[in-house]
This record gives structure tokens, C-alpha cells and sequence, in this order.
């Protein structure tokens, strides 16, 4: 009944959350597109079209210390073949997963939506999370299975997240999000911009019986825990540089650290109980790729990884979201035709992004 309570309690404060982040969001795009044409290049009159291979995944790893095993629960996700379109500011994406390249069938199966959206304004860069995991194998292999050639299988494990986290760019004139991740500009010179800002995030870590495998059980100090809620908020900063060699190759990092306030009730174990404390997380982007004649390829890693504690102090866990990705994309001018077909999207989008 308590958990009950809590989860609606959480998810009034989630939908309340994202209801903000919606109007924020329509007024940071609305802003100024003012930048400094000598460092990066936009192509308003252009769509970039792209082809993708992705992996998307949402992980948990429990406490380590000198007495428990090294280990963390991981899905069995596809790769994903996937085409898209970017115009100005608005990016539709359509993919479908190969379950023939899926990395191991003994892994067991995986069931999950996992909607994660990147928005980059131009003095803003947006991550919304919307992680639905059901089903995870233990890593490393052998470790709590029967043999040393498996894997130890949790159909019943599963992982809600759900958070965003937005932060403004303090040099959105020389430096370009878009053109590494959307394609639909081009950085012609090196540059980086600070960046500040906040996340917040609810999750759900929860399943049938003990989160610790029997056999481990007494190495670990979560051992009888069946599952853990939490929610935090809190502020951050961080730093993002793009590197130009040539004026056609790049390469670009991103990284933000943020600590936070969690609140936090934990089921099972050391028993039902309510933590209130202050944990870290970071985000990350690397990004490598060709950008010449409208043509764009590149390879892509972006994560997301926060912890939260449990009733006792020294009780962690960490959960990892990210996604891998190949992309193949070019930028075609619009013909006269396809202008008028675009004409509701214009006339739907703030005079800034016009």
C-alpha cells in the first residue's frame, strides 16, 4: 500500500515535471538563432536525410566493495536499422530492430520501449528519458549460473526511468550541437562552450525476489532486496568542445556532472525504509565523423549515468542509459514542390527557426 502511495505520489510530480518542460522547451527555441557564421554553418533550405545502425540500452550495477563481486544486470536489445529527416527544428526518426544480431541468445530475452529524445536548440541541449526494461542477464558470464559457459537470467527484473535533463550553452554563436548530432549544420572551426543547467529523474529498480542471485547472496549487503524507488533532482555543469581537422573531419565531446537530492524507499532487505541523500551522476556525449559535400558520417556514443542509495547509506546502485550509434546522412536543398508541401511545418515554428 505505501509503495502504492509513493508511486502515485511520483508520478504526479513526473507529469507536473514534464508538463514545465514542455512550455520551457517551446520558449527556448522561440529564442534568438544568432551565431557567428566564420565557426559554423546552418542550412535552413536544406533536409538532411539519414541512415542509422543504434543499440539502445538501460543497465543497473549494484554496490561494489572489497567483499561482493563485481557485477550488473544488462538487457538483450537488437540493433536497430533505422532511417530519418531533419528539417530546421523538427527531426523525424523511424527504426526497426534485427533480432538475428542480437549479441547472445543465451542472454535470455529482453522486452522494452525505450524512447529517448535528443533536442538541441541552439542555446540549449534537451535529453528526455523513457526507459521501460523488463528481463536482464547478469554480467559477467558464469557469475551466480550453473555453469561457466552461461548466464545467470532475470526475466523478472525490470527498470522504469523516466527524467530529463536540460542545460544551456554559454557559447550557442561558435558552438554547434547540431552539427555533430542532427547534421543539419557544420562546424568549420574548433570551438567549445560551458554549459549549466538541471536534471531530474524517477525510477523504478524492482522484481519478484531478491535483487542478489542466492549464490552471491553473502557476499553482498543488498542481499534480500526486492526493489527500490526513487526520485532526485538536482543541478549541473559540464563543458563541450568540437575539434575540426581539415575543416571536414571533427570530433566532439560533451560531459556534465550534476549532483543531486534523492529521496529514495527501499523494499525487502535490511527492511522497508526511506532514505533522504545526495548522490552524482554524469552525462556524456563522443562523437566522431566526416562532414564534406553535404555528406556525413559518423559514430556516436551517448550516456546517461546516475546512482541513488538505498535505506542504508552504504547500499548503492547505478544505472547506465546510453545509446551506440553508426549514421550515414546528407543534405539535399528543397525543391519548390516539396517547399509547399513543407509550408504547415513553417508556419507552425516560431520566426527564429524560419
Amino acid at each position: 500500500m505505501v509503495f502504492k502511495q509513493t508511486d502515485r505520489v511520483f508520478s504526479k510530480l513526473t507529469v507536473l515535471f514534464f508538463a514545465i518542460c514542455m512550455v520551457c522547451c517551446a520558449n527556448v527555441m522561440s529564442q534568438s538563432p544568432d551565431y557567428d557564421s566564420t565557426y559554423y554553418q546552418s542550412f535552413p533550405k536544406h533536409i538532411t536525410y539519414r541512415f542509422f545502425f543504434a543499440q539502445k540500452f538501460t543497465g543497473v550495477a549494484l554496490q561494489r566493495n572489497a567483499y561482493a563481486a563485481n557485477f550488473r544486470y544488462l538487457p538483450n536489445t537488437t540493433v536497430n536499422i533505422g532511417i530519418g529527416a531533419t528539417y530546421k527544428i523538427v527531426t523525424v526518426s523511424l527504426g526497426y530492430g534485427l533480432e538475428f544480431l542480437k549479441s547472445d541468445q543465451l542472454k535470455g530475452k529482453t522486452k522494452y520501449l525505450d524512447l529517448q529524445a535528443r533536442i538541441y536548440p541552439r542555446k540549449w541541449v534537451i535529453d528526455l528519458f523513457g526507459q521501460f526494461y523488463k528481463g536482464y542477464y547478469l554480467s559477467p558470464k558464469g557469475l551466480a549460473a550453473t555453469d561457466r559457459d552461461s548466464y545467470y537470467i532475470r526475466p523478472d527484473l525490470k527498470i522504469n526511468l523516466m527524467g530529463v535533463a536540460a542545460y544551456r550553452l554559454l557559447n550557442p554563436s561558435q558552438f554547434s550541437y547540431r552539427a555533430p548530432f542532427l547534421q543539419n549544420e557544420k562546424q568549420k572551426r574548433s570551438a567549445g562552450t560551458f554549459l549549466a543547467g538541471a536534471e531530474l529523474y524517477y525510477g523504478v529498480i524492482a522484481a519478484d525476489s531478491s535483487l542478489v542471485p542466492t549464490a552471491i547472496s553473502g557476499l553482498n549487503s543488498q542481499n534480500g532486496v526486492r526493489a527500490i524507488r526513487f526520485f532526485k533532482m538536482g543541478a549541473g555543469a559540464g563543458y563541450a568542445y568540437t575539434f575540426v581537422v581539415k575543416k571536414d573531419f571533427f570530433l566532439t565531446g560533451s560531459f556534465t556532472g550534476s549532483l543531486g537530492f534523492d529521496y529514495s524507499r527501499q523494499n525487502g532487505g535490511k527492511g522497508d525504509g526511506d532514505k533522504y541523500s545526495v548522490s552524482a551522476g554524469y552525462i556524456y556525449r563522443l562523437i566522431a565523423g566526416y562532414d564534406k559535400n553535404n555528406w556525413n558520417i559518423n559514430f556516436s556514443l551517448v550516456g546517461n549515468s546516475l546512482s541513488t542509495k538505498a535505506s542504508d547509506l552504504n547500499d548503492k546502485y547505478y544505472i547506465n542509459v546510453g545509446t551506440h550509434r553508426v549514421t550515414l546522412a546528407r543534405r539535399i536543398k528543397i525543391g519548390k514542390r516539396l517547399k509547399r508541401n513543407l509550408q504547415p511545418i513553417d508556419d507552425l515554428l516560431p520566426k527564429s527557426a524560419k
